[in-house]
């Protein structure tokens, strides 16, 4: 997905917020911290709470979009343009396409970063790649 088919799939923090539950819960919330399905909506707030353990959670808990004062929409235009960068973004691109300061620009590269290399499902089935970069200039070797 493109930087532009991200914007667009991704308008606003409720569609971002949409398709984390999707993703997350697929049709009923889970609490994060006692794992009881009993819980209730907050009608002001994008959260949940749960009646098992009586506290409120959101879809973001214990995810990489914990504790953000960030927009939804900013983390995943990054994601979509760290995924996309052939070989890999600086966080001053990451920061002026954005509109971040260099410093948050960074943690939310990090942050994308150690959640990618954190992953350690497999693959399965049929999985095809494309545009890989490997290397750099090629070295003489002793030739004696």
């Amino acid at each position: 997905m493109n930087i532009m088919q991200a914007f667009k799939r991704f308008p606003d923090q409720e569609a971002c917020i949409e398709h984390l539950e999707k993703v997350r819960w697929s049709d009923t919330p889970k609490c994060p911290y006692c794992e009881s399905e009993n819980t209730n909506p907050l009608k002001k707030e994008l959260r949940h709470h749960c009646n098992g353990c009586r506290k409120s959670f959101s879809v973001t808990v214990g995810t990489i979009f914990h504790h953000t004062h960030l927009p939804l929409q900013k983390w995943f235009l990054a994601i979509s343009l760290i995924l996309n960068a052939k070989k890999g973004i600086a966080s001053r691109q990451l920061a002026r396409d954005l509109e971040l300061p260099v410093k948050t620009a960074w943690f939310l590269n990090m942050r994308i970063r150690r959640a990618m290399v954190a992953d350690e499902r497999l693959l399965q089935g049929i999985v095809e790649m494309d545009e890989t970069y490997i290397g750099g200039k090629a070295h003489a070797f002793n030739t004696c």
